[in-house]
């Protein structure tokens, strides 16, 4: 604790000289005051004449009652020493006890020896899967912080301050007048994530469903291009995330705080718009890879030749199940959803991997492959882009590790592991079925399989429910330009029925842009990596770390560079895309 100045002091004794004026002389409230009673035995009131030592103000009549304002003067005549020190906190090494050791005083307290118990009995729990649901958790948490945004809903009543508290709770003497001030923002927590956790989280970032679109990105520009394509965007994707990470070191903050300090308000609404057109496209295309993948299912598992059902009604009803979802404000509660659809996801992956493996074991590769396709090349590089683009998660998955500075290497391995396996998985699924690679993968199997109708229908299943976590940061930041952050509906049912509307109309906005989209997913898909994902990836980066961070002149050019490159393949992917969805 910090002494008090000069002035602290003035101050304070002059406080005690106006009380000490409407009291009554010869008692205090201070340690060494008497507190002996009177020798007969009275009650001594404030008018007799006080003894030449001090008596303890708790003698007079009502002294419980007014023993506060005695106190005044009592502090005022403390030594320096005394008024200022406190005795600091002993911190004691937790090497020598167990992680769930709780002191002697939680251990007295009511429930204390059940809760040591528990605590006891929850090492002995089974050490892999608790914490896998418990981290997968905490992963869906930090698209509550996407891009290092705070995007968590104001509603949450994790968020919720005492405020609300206070004013349910009864009044007391010590209840202060004016309750803390409301905050719809999180508490900063120090990251506790350890290098383990922070890898497989930066593999679920990444590994989506942007993998099941590259063998079809494959077959649009060549075996050969392909992956030299994959390898270019994963070595650039590289150079981008450093670039972030630079700027974040000198600035904290997100993505779009990083923004305004660089470049002001108008670079945050643009970044924070990206984001949103982005995270809008992967949605969309995740819906159409469901209808997609739901009526080869239905045409595979139905008597007869062919199901009525066209993809876009199986859009229209997957609306059904994404607007309920839609509406849940705490995000964490989609936790075992999505988690049971990772799982799916991964189950789609290794089969796969196993029935191309062996069918070119026994076939050979399928001679319609080719090692470049001119028509259509352009196409794979927004693909790959689109796989690629997890700039998002960056950012929070460093805040949650607890020692930051080994992110940037744990980052690149990462990097070599996803390029590793997104380019097998293209490159294997071409060249087992060649010309005859379709969007939706999975199709290509035999469809007289159980287990591919298995892997087709639970895959369906694990994009479906993974779709609204990918709406949430483009809900939120919409959400909080309309509303305002600080604008919550749990205290205004007109608000809250108000944000619901505003979610369901988002979602069926993405059902009716699906549709549009639906009649070619692989364009669809390289048009949303062209547009939107770029920026985010190539452009901004870049911007942000030429005008904040970068000192030479080769440095500020290598920015532009890339700003320039980033811009002219944008514009150029965008264009030809359009044009050859409009030629058909």
């Amino acid at each position: 604790m910090a002494e008090p100045t000069s002035a602290q002091q003035e101050r304070t004794q002059a406080e005690a000289d106006v009380v000490s004026k409407h009291l009554p002389t010869g008692y205090t409230a201070e340690p060494t005051a008497l507190s002996a009673e009177p020798s007969n035995g009275s009650q001594t009131s404030p008018d007799v004449t006080p003894s030449p030592e001090p008596q303890d103000s708790l003698r007079l009549q009502g002294g419980d009652i007014h023993r506060e304002i005695f106190k005044i003067g009592a502090r005022a005549k403390l030594g320096q020493r005394s008024a200022t020190f406190s005795h600091p906190e002993v911190r004691r090494s937790s090497t020598f006890r167990p992680s769930n050791h709780i002191s002697a005083s939680d251990q007295m307290a009511p429930g204390g020896f059940r809760r040591h118990f528990i605590q006891q009995q929850e090492g002995r729990l089974n050490a892999v899967t608790a914490p896998v649901t418990r981290n997968f958790v905490s992963f869906l948490a930090l698209y509550g912080n996407f891009a290092g945004e705070d995007l968590a809903d104001s509603e949450d009543t994790s968020l919720a301050t005492t405020e609300d508290e206070d004013e349910e709770a009864q009044p007391t003497e010590t209840r202060p007048l004016l309750g803390r001030r409301k905050s719809s923002r999180r508490p900063i927590k120090p990251g506790d994530a350890g290098t383990t956790k922070s890898f497989f989280t930066l593999l679920k970032a990444f590994i989506g469903t942007g993998i099941m679109f590259l063998p079809k990105a494959f077959k649009n520009g060549g075996i050969l291009f392909s992956s030299i394509t994959l390898v270019t965007v994963s070595l650039l994707s590289c150079l981008s995330f450093h670039l972030l990470l630079l700027c974040r070191r000198r600035y904290g903050g997100g993505y779009g705080e990083l923004g305004s300090a660089i470049g002001g308000p108008k670079l945050r609404s643009l970044i924070l718009a990206s984001i949103t057109l982005s995270q809008i496209g992967f949605v969309c295309s995740g819906i159409i890879f469901i209808a997609e993948n739901l009526r080869s299912f239905l045409n595979a598992v139905s008597p007869g030749p062919t199901v009525a059902i066209g993809t876009k009604a199986l859009i229209a009803m997957q609306l059904v199940v994404l607007i309920p979802l839609s509406l849940i404000r705490d995000i964490s509660r989609l936790g075992p959803a999505a988690l049971l659809a990772d799982v799916f996801i991964f189950i789609g992956l290794f089969y796969i991997w196993y029935y191309d493996v062996s069918t070119i074991a026994t076939s050979g590769i399928h001679p319609s492959v080719q090692l470049f396709n001119p028509r259509d090349f352009t196409l794979t590089i927004g693909s790959a882009i689109f796989t690629f683009e997890g700039i998002g998660l960056i950012l929070p998955i460093q805040s949650s590790m607890a020692d930051p500075g080994m992110f940037p290497r744990l980052l690149y391995i990462v990097m070599v592991i996803i390029t590793i396996i997104f380019t097998s998985v293209g490159a294997l699924c071409y060249a087992t079925f060649g010309y005859q690679t379709r969007v939706e993968i999975i199709s290509n199997y035999p469809q007289t399989s159980k287990l591919v109708n298995a892997v087709q229908f639970l895959y369906s299943i694990a994009v479906l429910v993974g779709t609204p976590v990918q709406l949430f940061p483009a809900t939120r930041i919409i959400e909080n330009r309309i509303f305002g952050d600080r604008n919550s509906g749990k205290g205004s049912w007109t608000t809250k029925w108000k944000k619901n509307g505003f979610r369901t109309a988002i979602t069926v906005l993405c059902g009716l842009i699906s549709i549009v989209g639906a009649s070619d997913l692989d364009k669809f898909v390289a048009l949303i990596g062209a547009f939107a994902c770029v920026p985010l990836v190539y452009i901004y980066p870049a911007f942000l770390h030429y005008k904040g961070v970068a000192q030479s002149s080769w440095v500020k050019a290598g920015d532009l560079v890339l700003c320039v490159v980033g811009l002219g393949a944008m514009i150029y992917s965008t264009v030809v895309t359009l044009l050859t969805w409009i030629q058909g």
